[in-house]
């Protein structure tokens, strides 16, 4: 039986508190891995998942991380390397929220936040931690996008910005490194149930819910377990992907 085992590697999650980066932490451990949970600011969310994984045997560190900053991520690294060795994946999951707002009145600064959290974080992991995997000849770089990428709906203008910057760095970091053994590939998700986004059976829930294929929202634990195949030897042979993971509300076209 085939099964994704990521056994002897060391894995990076950004927005390690979130709700999605919770249940990436929690898959990538049950698959085996050592995980560092960067945080930015809920030092207390972190170790209280720190302190479960290892109650389930699997071995954390914990690092704070601002992600939109080099010399942060370095000295994150440097926590990372120290407690469990160089890392063989890294999850980009970090997210700056905002007001989302027409083009017209969207403040400058949204975008700047956005370039920021999306295309610098991408940007300053990579120089972190991917020479470490050229190195071993082995490695995952996973970036999370969204099916807005595709959808380019109103109001999701900065957003958008943000998540195509970072669709272009990860494809061009994918060429780059692609010799080494190391694979970069993006997961992006469509409007997901969790805790601050609960299935409230709305009227716009239904309509959105209606053109999706599959007719369901989908759960942290979709997104998690395609991040999760990405990491494992299963995917070794995809890199420079874009992949939906929304129910085919989205689909790339040939």
């Amino acid at each position: 039986m085939l099964e994704i085992d990521l056994s002897n590697r060391v894995a990076v999650v950004t927005g390690a508190t979130g709700e999605l980066g919770r249940v990436i932490a929690r898959t990538l451990a049950r698959a085996g891995a050592a995980v560092a949970l960067c945080y930015h600011r809920n030092e207390a969310k972190a170790n209280e998942l720190s302190t479960q994984l290892k109650g389930a045997d699997a071995a954390t560190a914990v690092a704070q991380v601002d992600v939109t900053d080099l010399q942060s991520v370095s000295r994150m690294r440097a926590a990372v390397v120290k407690s469990l060795g160089p890392p063989d994946i890294i999850v980009n999951n970090a997210v700056i929220q905002y007001k989302w707002t027409h083009v017209l009145e969207q403040p400058p600064e949204d975008y700047e936040s956005q370039f920021q959290s999306c295309v610098l974080q991408n940007v300053f992991m990579a120089k972190a931690f991917v020479p470490d995997m050229i190195q071993k000849g082995w490695g995952r770089v996973i970036a999370l996008n969204t099916e807005c990428a595709m959808q380019c709906w109103e109001t999701q203008s900065a957003y958008i910005s943000g998540k195509r910057g970072m669709d272009g760095v990860l494809r061009v970091l994918a060429r780059e490194v692609g010799a080494h053994g190391v694979t970069v590939n993006q997961v992006a998700p469509g409007w997901t149930i969790s805790e601050n986004r609960p299935d409230t059976g709305s009227a716009f829930e239904k309509e959105y819910t209606e053109k999706i294929p599959l007719k369901r929202r989908g759960r942290e634990r979709d997104i998690a377990n395609v991040v999760a195949f990405l990491a494992s030897d299963l995917a070794g042979y995809i890199t420079g992907a874009y992949i939906p993971v929304c129910g085919g509300n989205v689909m790339p076209a040939i």
